[in-house]
Parts: structure tokens; sequence; C-alpha cells
């Protein structure tokens, strides 16, 4: 961990005011705070420093994609939109390539995709911004940011330093972080770098990828044709669309439960119970189980609560049908959390961060 003396992080103001977070945060949720700034320019970073000290508490905002927010969030709310994607490096084994905290995740990669800077196509289709991506060390279709990070510049609100942090000082686990772990609005993620492979390989480990008649040799596709990173890319996006639904049509946060890991005698004691249990090896010798299995088998999948519901498709996804507040979304998840632990003895904890 590195400390900057960059001069850019001073000499711009911001002025808050009162704003309605209900479109920034995709699960569509009432939501609104008394002061809000968006920091589109680092030059903001020391005023905005100067703000935090002024205000109880401090939401840091990107794409609002993993959040479950309150109908009124307490202190100063910060919507980072700081723009800019370049390619910093071209070595023998990477692509070092630089995106701004605000750009939009899948842009991004579309981008890289289109530069042939490749190795971020797997992770297509997630929603929200660069800078919140590491704070989930998100990942999908057998790829986690964690592999394919470098670095990134971080401020830290209360000691005013720009600071350059490696995989190691964020320490990265299954979806999980530092940032994840500090008291929250102690962190705004300025930057971040990604070291993308030279050679590129293409991971079609995933079961879904696997299966893709267009990413794999058979009588649709010549065993001598390439496979690249745009095939990929749009295969991600394909089956996601297929699976997933949209925030723009219906709000949701993704996935809103993690995959629980359990030891080797858990699941061979599941296994014995329900022998269909879906579950899959870990490197440490556990077994990661799909919580989207275990919750479809309580017979939650497509199941209605009010305005909250699970979607059809995917039971790992809640979704607000129209109206839902933060206590429906927490409700629905509470009750599904008490079916799977009764019934298969495994605690489901959610992805997304809930704001109090």
């Amino acid at each position: 961990m590195s400390q900057s003396s960059d001069p850019a992080v001073s000499g711009a103001s911001l002025t808050p005011a009162p704003c309605d977070l209900t479109a920034s945060n995709t699960l569509g949720l009432p939501s609104h705070a008394p002061a809000c700034v968006t920091l589109d320019d680092s030059a903001q970073l020391t005023a905005l420093s100067d703000l935090v000290l002024q205000h109880p508490a401090v939401l840091v905002l990107g794409g609002g994609s993993n959040v479950v927010l309150p109908e009124r969030v307490a202190g100063l709310a910060v919507r980072v939109a700081l723009r800019g994607i370049r390619l910093v490096e071209e070595r023998p084994d990477a692509w070092i390539v630089e995106a701004a905290a605000g750009e939009n995740w899948h842009d991004f990669v579309a981008r890289c995709v289109e530069q042939g800077w490749n190795g971020l196509e797997n992770l297509a289709l997630i929603p929200g911004t660069v800078g919140a991506a590491p704070v989930q060390n998100i990942g999908a279709y057998g790829v986690e940011l964690a592999e394919r990070f470098d670095s990134l510049m971080a401020w830290h609100l209360y000691d005013r330093r720009l600071i350059r942090m490696t995989a190691q000082d964020c320490r990265y686990a299954y979806r999980d972080s530092v940032f994840k772990h500090a008291e929250p609005g102690t962190w705004v993620i300025v930057s971040v770098r990604f070291a993308l492979p030279r050679p590129w390989q293409p991971v079609l480990t995933y079961p879904d990828l696997a299966r893709d008649p267009i990413l794999n040799p058979g009588p649709r596709r010549p065993t001598e044709a390439v496979v690249s990173a745009r095939d990929v890319f749009d295969a991600v996006c394909r089956i996601r669309r297929a699976k997933l639904p949209d925030p723009a049509v219906i709000g949701n946060a993704g996935s809103f439960f993690k995959n629980p890991i359990v030891d080797a005698a858990q699941r061979e004691d599941l296994l014995a119970r329900f022998p269909t249990l879906v579950s899959y090896a870990q490197p440490d010798g556990g077994y990661k189980l799909a919580a989207g299995w275990l919750i479809d088998q309580c017979g939650w999948k497509g199941k209605i609560q009010g305005a909250a519901g699970v979607h059809d498709r995917q039971a790992l996804v809640l979704v607000n049908r129209g109206g839902a507040t933060a206590d429906d979304i927490l409700g629905l998840a509470g009750a599904i959390q008490r079916d799977v632990e009764d019934r298969y003895g495994v605690k489901l904890e959610r992805e997304p961060v809930v704001v109090a």
C-alpha cells in the first residue's frame, strides 16, 4: 500500500443538496438523502473530506446495484461519476488497463473486448460501476475480478490520502474485500487497473458456457474454429439475459444471496439426504453449494410476498414488483433464509449491502 502526493486531489468545491435516490439503486426502492453531492473530478476529493466532517454518516454510491437503501439515508450521499479509460502499459504478459470508478462496468468490459484487451468478457452485463466492482470482488461464469486485478487508487476520506492498493491490500475473498469491512464512508475508490492476460485463453469451465453450442465444437461449429473473446462476451450476455431480469424493467439487485461454502463432511451428509444437491469443489477441500438450488427446492422461485417477490427464472434474484420498500425486500429475504436453514442446516448470507 503506497501513498500518492498527487496535487490533483485539491482545489474544487462541492455543494450538497437534498436528493431522491430512488433512481440511484437498481432495486428501485424509494429513498432520499438530506444531502447529496456528485464526485466527477478527482480535484474534489479534499472538498469531499471537508464535507464528511459536517455529516453524521456517509454513503458512497456507484451504480446502486448492490445496496438495499432505507427510505431516508442519514447524512451525506456521494454519487461517484468519475470517467476515463486508458491503456497504461503493454507488457509481454498482460495489458494494463485503467478505468475511472464512475465508468459503467458492462460498457467498460465491452470497450476492452473491442480493443482486444481480453480477459473480462466472462464478467459482461454485471450491473454497476468499475469502482464498485472491487468492493464486492464481482465474479461470474468462471472468472473473479481478483484474477484480473492489478491495483486501484482509493481516497481515504478521513486521513485525506490517495492510496495505491494491491490485491494483497484489498484482501479479496469470495464476494468480499477489505472495503466491505471498513467503516462505511471511509474509502472512495477513484480508479482501478486490470492486468488482462497475454496470451489470452477463453475460460469456458462454467457449465452454461461449457454447454454452449456456439463456444464448443459440434455440428454447428467446426473443431478448428477459434473461440474469440467476442464469442464469450456474446454468450455470457445471451445467457444472462435469458436467466436474469433487467433492472431497468423490474427492480432487482442481481444475486441476493452468496453461494454458501460447507466442509466435505457437511456436504456428504447433505448428499445422503438430498442426492440431487448441486455443489462445486473448492481448492481448500470445501464445497460451494448453489444457493439458487436450495431456494428453489424450498419452493420460493416465483413466489410473491406483497410488493416483493422471487424471480420466476432465477431463485437467487429478489425483485421489486412495484412500490416495495427495504423492509419488504428484507422481510422476504429473511423468510427465505429461515426456510433454507430449517431444511438444510445452511445459513444464506446476503450479497447486497444493507444501508441503515
